[in-house]
C-alpha cells in the first residue's frame, strides 16, 4: 500500500467514477485502475461495487476512506514541516472561502499575500461554510473563512472560530440603468418591500446569502419579482451590471465594481458576520499563520480605509 493507491482511492470515492478521478489526478485512467485493483488485491478486499458505470463504496471501502484520507492529511502535514525548514520562501497553503468572500476579502488577501510571498503554493478551495467545515475536520484545509456562525459539532469538536467582520448586505444595481441615468444615487436607502417591487436576480437555493435574504423576504410576508434565479456571484453581478435586475449582496462585492451603484437596506436592515476558522488540535505552519495575519490586516484596511465600505463594514474586535 501506498501513498498514490490511497490519493487515487479517496478520489474515486469523491467522484464515484473513474474518468473523472484520472482526470484530477492526471492520470491515464488503466493506470488509475490499476492502483485501485493492486490496493484492492494487497487488502484482500473490494472496495467499490463497480454496475453499469456506476461506482460506489462497499463495506470495505466505507471503512478505509476516513482512514485513507487521514493518512494522506498526515503525509500533506509531514511535506508542509518539511518546507517549513526553508522558512517561507516555499510552502503550501490550503485556504477555504466561500463565493462571496473570494470575490471581495480573499482576492485582495491573496494579492497581499502574493506579494510578499511569491514562493509559497496557494490552494484556494471554493465552497458554501459548511462543507468548508466539514474539509477543516477532514485535514483537507489549513484555514477557511466562513460567513454562517456555526458551533463546533460532535464532528468537529477542536474547531477554533474568530469574528474577523460584521458587513452590512447592500442592494445593488447597474450603475446606469437602461434608461440612463444611475439607479440609486450615493446615500440611497430601501426597505425590503422596495426591493420586493423590482425585478430581482437571485442566487441558487442552498446558497447562504439565498437562504438568508428569503427568511427575511418569508418574514416580512414578502415575494419577491425574480427576473433570474439560481446564478453564482459572478454571474449575479454581471446580470446586475447589465440592468436585468437588482439584488441584495454583501458591501464587500463592490470592491472595484464602477459599474455597480448600491443602496442602503433598512427595514429590516440584514447583515452577516465572516470568521475565520481553523483546527485548534493541529499546529499552523509559518506558512498558514502568515495568511492568517494577512487577512486580518486586509480585514482592517478594507473596514477603516477603503470610503466606499467604511458605512457598511465592520471589524470585530
Amino acid at each position: 500500500m501506498n501513498l498514490e493507491q490511497l490519493a487515487s482511492f479517496v478520489e474515486v470515492a469523491n467522484t464515484g467514477h473513474f474518468t473523472k478521478a484520472a482526470a484530477t489526478l492526471h492520470l491515464a485512467q488503466p493506470s488509475l485502475s490499476r492502483q485501485i485493483s493492486t490496493l484492492e488485491k494487497e487488502l484482500g478486499s473490494e472496495l467499490f461495487h463497480r454496475a453499469h458505470g456506476h461506482i460506489s463504496l462497499t463495506a470495505a471501502g466505507e471503512t478505509l476512506l476516513p482512514s485513507a484520507r487521514r493518512m494522506l492529511a498526515d503525509a500533506e502535514a509531514v511535506r508542509r514541516d518539511m518546507d517549513e525548514l526553508a522558512g517561507l520562501r516555499k510552502g503550501r497553503i490550503r485556504l477555504g472561502a466561500t463565493p462571496t468572500l473570494c470575490v471581495s476579502l480573499v482576492a485582495e488577501a491573496i494579492s497581499g499575500f502574493h506579494h510578499e510571498h511569491p514562493g509559497v503554493e496557494l490552494e484556494l478551495v471554493e465552497k458554501g461554510s459548511r462543507e468548508l467545515i466539514e474539509a477543516l475536520g477532514a485535514g483537507e484545509l489549513d484555514l477557511a473563512l466562513i460567513t454562517r456562525t456555526l458551533s463546533p459539532s460532535a464532528q468537529m469538536p477542536r474547531l477554533r472560530m474568530q469574528g474577523v467582520l460584521s458587513e452590512d448586505l447592500v442592494v445593488i444595481a447597474a450603475a446606469e440603468s437602461p434608461r440612463g441615468g444611475a439607479a440609486f444615487l450615493p446615500g440611497d436607502t430601501v426597505t425590503l418591500a422596495d426591493v420586493a417591487a423590482l425585478p430581482q436576480v437571485l442566487f441558487h437555493h442552498g446558497y447562504d446569502l439565498r437562504e438568508a435574504t428569503s427568511a427575511a423576504f418569508d418574514a416580512a410576508g414578502l415575494a419577491p419579482n425574480i427576473v433570474v434565479e439560481g446564478a453564482e456571484m459572478d454571474a449575479v453581478l454581471r446580470f446586475v451590471e447589465r440592468g436585468l435586475g437588482v439584488a441584495i449582496v454583501p458591501a464587500m462585492v463592490l470592491v472595484d465594481r464602477p459599474r455597480l451603484t448600491s443602496a442602503q437596506l433598512l427595514e429590516p436592515s440584514l447583515s452577516r458576520t465572516v470568521s475565520l476558522a481553523t483546527r485548534a488540535d493541529v499546529r499552523p505552519t509559518r506558512a498558514a499563520s502568515a495568511m492568517e495575519t494577512t487577512i486580518l490586516s486586509t480585514a482592517r484596511v478594507l473596514a477603516e480605509e477603503d470610503a466606499g465600505l467604511a458605512a457598511h463594514v465592520r471589524l470585530v474586535e
